[in-house]
């Protein structure tokens, strides 16, 4: 996965699921519970964010 898409996916979890990072820590932090409408906005954000990939990339 390259550099910019761990930087995307980031961004996404942070602003929609509130987790600090996506790095493995191997503790209990990596654990969360979160609630589904929060994940649906999380993929919709992913899905439009690769629309807008896909159409930069078509024009």
């Amino acid at each position: 996965m390259t550099n910019e898409l761990n930087k995307l996916f980031t961004k996404i979890a942070q602003e929609h699921l509130n987790f600090e990072t996506l790095e493995e820590r191997k503790c209990g932090l990596d654990f969360k519970e979160v609630a589904v409408w929060t994940v649906k906005s999380a993929l919709e954000a992913a899905y439009e964010a690769g629309r807008a990939s896909a159409k930069r990339k078509g024009e």
